[in-house]
């Protein structure tokens, strides 16, 4: 039988799902692969995967796809590793790097930009390390990821994206969700939605693997405080608003 194969980020913030996984009892009828969340949308729509953690912005590429998780990367105001960082305030930034690791964010961030900042950027893409050597003067940038550890005290200003969603919307913001590709029995979708939260039952055990990892970062409050893992009725609707809000931006461009 073919293993089910399955693409999730290698982000502090998935590290309890994918604990979860690796230490699932049935591991060998899987196969994890581990990318940044553009690849992942790639992977999925390519059939590379059968199941992936997938950016929501990168659910409009997948022609046929089911949700098959209640769990998800979410976060109810502040994420911490979702921002936009720059020299200068809000109102004086001209351009905006977009970070190539993830759609989802960067479209956040424009439709923040669009909808609720009401203010017209250039919009520019990046390669590795941007977010070192090219934010400087009007030029702000979109960071994500645990790369923004690094980088919190390096910057004047730093906006919470998903913070700025909720002063916006009212709602929790949703990064990402587990989806299919492929038709996913029922008894694997339960054991799936066991093995995940088993994971994050287990968050204790993964901040004592990763703390020495991130010395200057309280992993425990991360967790606590910054990402919320269940994929309930508010995040749905939160999600809903942010994919309707998506098309939208994309009408305006296309006038």
């Amino acid at each position: 039988m073919r293993k089910t194969r399955i693409s999730i980020v290698s982000y502090l913030n998935s590290k309890p799902f994918l604990h979860g996984l690796k230490n699932w009892n049935k591991a060998a009828g899987i196969e994890i692969s581990l990318d940044i969340p553009a690849k992942i949308v790639t992977n999925l729509s390519s059939g590379v995967s059968d199941v992936g953690l997938i950016p929501v912005a990168g659910l409009a590429d997948l022609n046929d796809y089911q949700i098959v998780s209640n769990y998800c990367i979410g976060a109810v105001r502040k994420v911490r590793t979702v921002v936009l960082v720059s020299d200068v305030p809000l109102e004086k930034i001209e351009t905006v790097l977009m970070d190539y690791q993830s759609r989802s964010s960067v479209l956040l961030a424009r439709i923040l930009a669009k909808f609720y900042w009401e203010k017209e950027f250039v919009w520019e893409n990046t390669d590795d390390g941007f977010q070192n050597n090219s934010i400087k003067g009007t030029t702000a940038g979109v960071v994500i990821g645990d790369r923004v550890f690094d980088i919190e005290k390096k910057y004047k200003y730093s906006y919470d994206l998903s913070e700025e969603w909720y002063k916006f919307t009212g709602l929790p913001f949703v990064f990402a969700v587990w989806a299919a590709t492929k038709k996913i029995s029922p008894e694997f979708e339960k054991n799936f939605n066991d093995v995940l939260k088993f994971g994050i039952e287990n968050i204790q055990k993964i901040i004592k693997t990763e703390q020495s990892k991130f010395p200057d970062v309280n992993i425990v409050e991360y967790f606590a405080e910054n990402i919320s893992f269940s994929f309930d009725k508010q995040k749905k609707a939160g999600m809903e608003k942010f994919l309707e809000l998506a098309k939208k931006l994309e009408l305006i461009e296309l006038l």
